[in-house]
């Protein structure tokens, strides 16, 4: 495979035009087509659909892209290890999190320190997380679990798991419970694999606790709308209580729901540039 015709077509998917490839990568637009329509054309296949100005990726173009991903990917990993890390500049970074929140403040000192760095965001629980980072979807990653052996964790901030009703709800007035307190009461939880829902079920179980009825929803968008329509009590972390008035925190006094927010990578990747500048911010901004 040609890798020139190859790196082409990962730009012009990458931005999702020919004009915006041309114009990050300095290549000439006559170029970058020529080199996809000759990808294509030796290959009889299409991998982009043509709409206006942009362009869409065929399912096979999806599939490819993938893997162009993770080669480039790697492609810099060993230039990284080849020249030190020094060399290559802090071009693109792509950041999971469980919540924005964590994550915008290091994006912003990262953008800060290299105003040049393409950034994106995508945002998942825990587990679709940690999934990004194995599967080259992601970088760097911040969660709210432990990363396991093969990941590079860094403790990054503490929070704590805290309840939330609408104001109108007759314990809105309360500032803290007790788990027992909750025996018997409808809640409203985030999907298996959320952070969230794991801290908050396993000091439950501790207590011995029983609730009511459980309605699992996904998303943390979903938990909210269902706890102002009054289907049950939800449960979040307090730096992502909504800010909006609708809703009163109550914290559970009696129960061990403090919670380490983490940012990992994947061990080998720790040399890339970016990833390495994003591990510094955070750790020069940890509490």
């Amino acid at each position: 495979m040609n890798h020139s015709q190859l790196r082409a077509f990962y730009l012009v998917a990458r931005e999702g035009s020919f004009t915006r490839a041309a114009q990050v990568s300095g290549l000439g637009q006559p170029n970058l087509s020529g080199q996809v329509k000759a990808l294509e054309t030796g290959h009889g296949v299409r991998l982009f659909d043509r709409k206006g100005r942009g362009v869409q990726l065929t399912e096979l173009g999806r599939g490819l892209y993938d893997v162009a991903d993770r080669l480039f990917a790697l492609e810099a990993e060993a230039e990284a290890v080849l020249t030190g890390g020094e060399a290559e500049a802090v071009r693109r970074l792509r950041v999971s999190a469980d919540h924005a929140a964590y994550a915008i403040p290091i994006m912003a000192a990262l953008r800060r320190r290299h105003p040049e760095v393409q950034l994106s965001l995508s945002i998942g629980n825990s587990d679709a997380v940690l999934r990004d980072l194995v599967d080259y979807r992601a970088d760097v990653a911040v969660m709210a679990k432990p990363p396991p052996q093969r990941f590079h964790g860094l403790p990054f901030q503490r929070d704590r798991v805290v309840l939330y009703v609408p104001t109108v709800h007759p314990w809105a007035r309360r500032r803290s419970v007790e788990m027992a307190a909750l025996q018997g009461q409808d809640l409203v939880l985030r999907e298996p694999g959320s952070a969230t829902r794991e801290a908050f079920e396993a000091a439950r179980r501790a207590a011995g606790v029983t609730p009511g009825a459980v309605l699992t929803v996904e998303g943390r968008e979903a938990v909210e709308a269902a706890v102002a329509a009054g289907l049950g009590i939800g449960i979040v972390f307090s730096r992502e209580l909504p800010t909006d008035g609708r809703f009163a925190p109550i914290a559970v006094r009696d129960a061990a729901l403090d919670v380490a927010e983490y940012v990992a990578c994947l061990a080998e990747r720790r040399r890339l540039p970016a990833v390495r500048a994003f591990l510094e911010i955070a750790a020069a901004m940890r509490e």
